[in-house]
This record gives C-alpha cells, structure tokens and sequence, in this order.
C-alpha cells in the first residue's frame, strides 16, 4: 500500500461512508428561476410574462438568502439585480434585444449560483444521525 496524499482529501471531501459533506441549497430554486426564464422567452411582451416577472425576482430573493447563508457575498449583488429588473411593480420597460439578453444572462447566474453555492454539513445535521 502507497501513502497517497491525493487519496486522503478525496477522503476528506466525502464522510468515513460516503456521505456529502456539504449541501447544496441553492440547487432547486436557482434551477427553477432558470427553467422559469426559458419559458419567459415565450411570453416577453405579453401580458403573462407580469408572472415570470413576480417568480423571477422572488427566487432571485431566495436564492440571494441562501447566497447570503453560505457567506458567499459576492452573488448577492447580482441576484439582487436581478430581483430589481425583473420586479413587476416597477417594471424597466426593456424591449426586444436587451430582454432577450438579460434572461441569458440571468440564466447564466441562476444556473451558476445553483451549483457553486454549499453549505457545510454539521455532525448533528446529517441524515440519519440521532438528533
């Protein structure tokens, strides 16, 4: 047997049976302000979309929350621009080739925030564990 350093913090990484050692909080809401932006690509300029707007910044809100748990600072900034353009009661009246790209990009930081965003698992918090 070979002492490998490598294999040690791939041991580290996970628990002594496999278990994360983190979790991702961020993951369902962020893909699901994503998949919500896509279906937006269907109803900019009509009235429908005054709905992708409301879900839009609320998830942006949430996912900014478990940003904000994590003390991973700096995707709050973007997420709350995000909540601030898509906000329906004072909407931006963007048109045609920015709304276009500002879901693109909103995708792009929803997608990204949901699968860099980890929180640390505690002892106590794993599953399974007598509480």
């Amino acid at each position: 047997m070979s002492n490998n350093p490598a294999g040690k913090s791939r041991e580290r990484a996970r628990g002594r049976y496999g278990d994360p050692m983190f979790r991702r909080t961020a993951l369902a809401p962020g893909l699901l302000a994503a998949i919500v932006l896509l279906v937006g690509f269907a109803l900019i300029g009509g009235g429908g979309f005054v709905v992708i707007q409301f879900v839009v910044a609320i998830l942006a809100l949430i996912v900014a929350w478990f940003a904000f748990q994590a003390k991973q600072w700096w995707w709050i900034p973007l997420l709350l621009a995000i909540a601030v353009v898509w906000n329906p009661v004072f909407p931006f009246s963007f048109h045609g080739a920015l709304w276009f790209g500002a879901q693109y990009a909103a995708i792009l930081v929803f997608v990204l925030v949901a699968i860099l965003v980890k929180v640390p698992i505690d002892d106590a918090q794993k599953p399974g564990r007598a509480r």
